[in-house]
């Protein structure tokens, strides 16, 4: 792991920060600057959205809801029912039984439709993507973050020990001397004591 970081460290000394992507060089600026790097998707998206993109969501979101579905089986049954029956009745048919001007309205729509649904699926994709970079920008930053953590918690774990060792070989400096003390007063007193037991 430390030769890795040296490496890069190498490799960001020789080549600045201009040999990394520009996802990584945002990250890395965020980060020295201490700005936050979460975006709004919406806002992000907002900016670059032509008329035609913004079109295109709105005619995708109506195709595929409950209220377009139900509009659209409406006008083909009233369309039936006027050709089939009430016109048929009353004068000629606008468009008889095969109803091959309705097929023509249908392939027109769906022709149209499908285009629209489509470029609104591409904008989907290219959002889910972007949506994907900054998930992966704002772990990136997370987990440099957290690693920085790490590192300060150590450190003071570090100190901590130190301290807590240094304190503790003062005391153990301070007993044996305290011991030594001691321990030569006896001395003194046991050979003064045998001293003057030796004195006829």
């Amino acid at each position: 792991m430390d030769e890795q970081v040296a490496q890069l460290a190498q490799q960001l000394l020789e080549g600045g920060i201009s040999r990394l992507s520009e996802r990584e060089q945002r990250v890395i600026t965020h980060i020295a600057k201490r700005l936050h790097i979460s975006r709004d998707l919406g806002a992000t998206l907002e900016e670059n959205q032509t008329f035609g993109d913004r079109l295109a969501d709105k005619v995708a979101r109506f195709g595929g809801s409950w209220i377009f579905i139900l509009a659209f089986s409406g006008m083909l049954i009233i369309w039936i029912v006027l050709n089939t029956l009430v016109l048929f009745l009353h004068v000629i048919p606008f468009d008889p039984y095969p109803y091959i001007f309705l097929n023509l309205i249908l392939s027109m729509v769906a022709a149209l439709q499908a285009p629209v649904i489509l470029m609104s699926q591409n904008r989907q994709a290219a959002r889910d993507r972007m949506a994907a970079s900054l998930d992966y920008e704002i772990n990136l930053k997370s987990e440099i973050e957290i690693m920085a953590l790490h590192e300060k918690l150590d450190r003071i774990r570090v100190e901590h020990l130190e301290g807590v060792l240094r304190e503790q070989s003062g005391q153990l400096t301070t007993l044996l001397q305290h011991f030594n003390s001691k321990w030569a007063a006896k001395a003194d007193g046991t050979t003064s004591a045998s001293a003057e037991s030796d004195r006829p």
